[in-house]
């Protein structure tokens, strides 16, 4: 290991940490996540219990849109660590989840069974690990519910892992200060109790209610390098999702477990296409309206999309939502468009009296095709064909929409390509911007 300090290197620090909690707390148990950090502690964690003779347990949450090598890690770490886990809590439950693609849904809930058609994967099973879902949760569960946040629920967990169990609780979770500031905050903060004073425990609350339990942190002050030098000088077990994003040109620095919904949702969702191309088309339609994801994962910008309203939006909710979304990408075309709809708005504003509230959801289908009628649906519509002129609306090409699209091309090299439009007009500005840039 790299890292050096009090004559101690990091491994040597976290084999010491372990002995301590094995020493010193009554019962323990590690949250996995499949990533790197959590892998690799809690392996090393089943090697120092082997030689202490000691036995943990360990919590996996699962949050439904996973890679399919990451579940398979997951059996992977249950098989070589059974020898020395009492109880493997694989949840499978109804957990409220961050959704960054829309203000409109702005949470979802995997595993959620009004969703089974859309879920990603079938509910898990497994011959040594004990599924917990929404029909086998333990009955003494009575603060769980549907929906809960993720963050709510592992602090719940902990209460009741303590109290059923008794004594005092060691929480082993694997993060490294150095991936992030809040996680370093996390670590660092002289505000949070600890256990005899070890910089790497806090004391686990719910409010401002303390538990007799204590999260530690082995491997806090490793680095990545640290953890692949584990892997390979140890010969531990690894998920095989990150040779893959080595493979896609990501460096061991870049490499993250990311949700697909969460803040840094393009990088997700245009993840699990370029790693896992079978699982993308699941995971694109597991939450309303995130088909229209792929505005941002394919390799045109413009160009017809293919989705489909949900059934629990309106088409105003629907139009909205198409433009927040594409918003997340290219705000400037999202602003491109809201122009336009303004426009047309107020032009039925001024020429028809018919004021935005009166707009209505649907009008019929003949003259909203005939562009007769102003609706919603017309609206939405008009974005998913997306191409750029708004000619659904009435609107024609003109100089500054075309220098515009230009501009747009500097800033968004995957702007439009003439195979991603059946806009003759777009088609042909497409392929000029192309021939210039192949040119350059």
């Amino acid at each position: 290991m790299a890292k050096v300090y009090k004559s101690q290197n990091v491994f040597d620090a976290a084999i010491e940490r372990f002995e301590i909690v094995f020493s010193e707390f009554d019962n323990y148990y590690f949250s996995v996540s499949g990533g790197k950090d959590s892998s690799v502690m809690v392996q090393l964690a089943a090697m120092v219990a082997r030689r202490m003779g000691k036995k943990f347990s360990v919590l996996y949450i699962d949050l439904e849109a996973q890679y399919q090598e990451t579940i398979k890690h997951i059996h992977e770490l249950i098989e070589c660590t059974q020898d020395v886990v009492e109880n493997w809590y694989w949840c499978a439950l109804p957990l409220s989840l961050r959704n960054a693609v829309s203000a409109i849904q702005p949470k979802w809930i995997c595993w959620d069974k009004k969703d089974h058609e859309k879920w990603v994967r079938d509910m898990p099973t497994s011959d040594i690990a004990t599924i917990l879902n929404e029909d086998s949760y333990p009955k003494e569960w009575n603060w769980f519910e549907r929906g809960m946040e993720f963050e709510e629920f592992i602090l719940w967990f902990a209460k009741w892992f303590n109290e059923k169990n008794g004594g005092t609780t060691a929480a082993g979770i694997g993060i490294r200060s150095d991936e992030s500031l809040n996680r370093f905050r996390t670590i660092i903060s002289d505000k949070k109790e600890r256990y005899k004073d070890y910089g790497w425990t806090t004391k686990v609350r719910i409010g401002t209610k303390a538990l007799n339990c204590y999260n530690f942190f082995p491997l806090y002050d490793w680095r990545t390098e640290d953890d692949w030098t584990a892997v390979a000088k140890l010969d531990l077990k690894f998920n095989y999702i990150y040779e893959l994003m080595y493979k896609n040109g990501l460096s061991i620095h870049e490499q993250r477990l990311c949700q697909p919904y969460g803040d840094d949702q393009r990088n997700g969702l245009d993840q699990f296409r370029a790693l896992e191309p079978e699982t993308w088309e699941k995971v694109l339609n597991r939450v309303e309206g995130v088909n229209f994801g792929n505005i941002y994962c394919r390799t045109s910008l413009l160009g017809n999309i293919k989705s489909e309203k949900p059934d629990s939006m309106t088409w105003e909710q629907y139009a909205v939502f198409l433009l927040e979304s594409l918003g997340l990408y290219a705000p400037e075309v999202r602003d491109h468009y809201y122009s336009k709809i303004k426009k047309f708005l107020k032009w039925f504003d001024e020429k028809e009296g018919i004021k935005l509230e009166d707009i209505p959801d649907e009008a019929d289908k003949k003259l909203e095709s005939a562009k007769k009628v102003a609706s919603w649906r017309r609206i939405a519509r008009a974005i998913e064909k997306n191409d750029f002129w708004m000619t659904r609306l009435s609107f024609g090409e003109t100089k500054s929409d075309v220098k515009k699209l230009f501009e747009l091309k500097k800033q968004y090299r995957n702007i439009i390509h003439g195979q991603d439009t059946d806009n003759k007009k777009l088609r042909q500005y497409a392929e000029e911007m192309d021939s210039y840039e192949n040119n350059d």
